[in-house]
């Protein structure tokens, strides 16, 4: 695992229905710190080849466990021979997606045909693939090269946090309770994509001073970078317009009290417009982005919100409410038709053959 969320959502799924099996987490080192912090009666190994003894774990887990759950794309899957009966289920990070990848990535022509092969032996290796909708459905199905039997409809685990109404009150309060200058303000959140030329080069492209100008009697601004560039970002708090989360872990979390969200190429919208709340799409090097990664279609008609390319229109459009909620709602309809709050408990029926709903997508 290279992410938490959706791991953490099935592993306390099955202890709800005490189911009686043992569960080994591999972690990349993304996730292994707090993997382990969170469980720690549990077994939670670093798979690296740098932790010799925990490698070798983690090869005997993978030769002896009756279901393997992945969330990303790993090349040693392409060495891996899975005994009969074994299960590979790719648990998949985003629940939507606007950029492309895997054998629909703009730069896998610039790779070898022996990296081609690598790519398509791991992907065969997804026995079931778990999607939110018919939607990333088909989107995976180009991305992966598999057939429609290879899917399972029950929903992302992790967006059953976003139906879970005493843990949301709890989280909020949490946070106003750490910000109180946070209350009574309409909250901006701003989350832009990651760009692989910003670890050096690093410029904030929204202009906060106008923000502020504009905006700050009734609003304030949260930030929340990839925490590879933070120590890039100096920033005035503006009087307390401007509040740096990057280090938050959970963004979705942040969703929760979050009135306005700005983004660009992220899958965090997929999650939040469950929320039903406005979504402002400021994609400033959008030409230039999509020749370079590509999109699954044309950015405008991808994105449930308004368009803006420099910051007077996001300010204009936040003034002005120029919102449509009715567009929100059907996105969220169109990638979230599974993720209705028991994701984790359909899985979990699956994995252990329970009786119940009709949860894999047949052809």
């Amino acid at each position: 695992m290279s992410f938490k969320q959706n791991n953490l959502y099935v592993y306390k799924e099955i202890k709800k229905q005490q189911i009686p099996v043992k569960i080994a987490f591999m972690c990349t080192s993304s996730c292994y710190d707090n993997v382990r912090k969170e469980l720690p009666t549990e077994e939670v190994r670093m798979f690296g080849i740098n932790r010799p003894f925990d490698f070798l774990k983690s090869i005997y887990h993978l030769a002896t466990s009756e279901y393997v759950v992945v969330d990303n794309y790993y090349g040693f899957l392409a060495a891996v021979q899975f005994k009969d009966g074994v299960e590979c289920i790719q648990l998949w990070h985003a629940a939507g997606a606007i950029k492309t990848f895997g054998l629909k990535d703009r730069n896998i022509h610039h790779r070898s045909n022996r990296a081609l092969k690598r790519f398509k032996k791991v992907y065969s290796q997804f026995h079931k693939v778990v999607v939110g909708s018919d939607t990333m459905k088909h989107i995976f199905m180009e991305a992966f090269g598999l057939p429609y039997e290879n899917f399972l409809c029950t929903g992302v685990p992790r967006t059953d946090f976003f139906y879970d109404e005493k843990l949301k009150s709890t989280i909020i309060k949490k946070l106003y309770d750490a910000n109180p200058e946070l209350r009574n303000k309409k909250i901006i959140l701003y989350a832009p994509t990651f760009r692989d030329d910003e670890l050096d080069h690093f410029q904030l492209m929204l202009d906060v001073e106008k923000m502020f100008n504009e905006l700050h009697q009734d609003h304030v601004l949260l930030i929340k970078l990839h925490p590879a560039i933070r120590h890039h970002l100096e920033l005035e708090d503006y009087n307390g317009f401007v509040f740096d989360y990057s280090y938050y872990k959970d963004v979705n979390e942040l969703l929760l009290i979050t009135d306005i969200l700005i983004t660009d190429y992220s899958s965090i919208p997929y999650e939040f417009s469950i929320l039903q709340r406005p979504m402002i799409f400021y994609p400033y090097d959008l030409q230039k982005y999509e020749e370079k990664r590509g999109f699954w279609e044309t950015y405008d008609k991808m994105v449930p919100g308004p368009v803006a390319f420099d910051t007077n229109r996001v300010i204009q459009l936040i003034k002005h409410k120029q919102f449509d909620i009715h567009l929100i709602a059907d996105f969220s309809k169109s990638w979230n038709t599974y993720s209705t709050g028991k994701s984790s408990e359909k899985l979990v029926k699956y994995l252990y053959q329970h009786e119940g709903d009709t949860i894999v997508e047949r052809s």
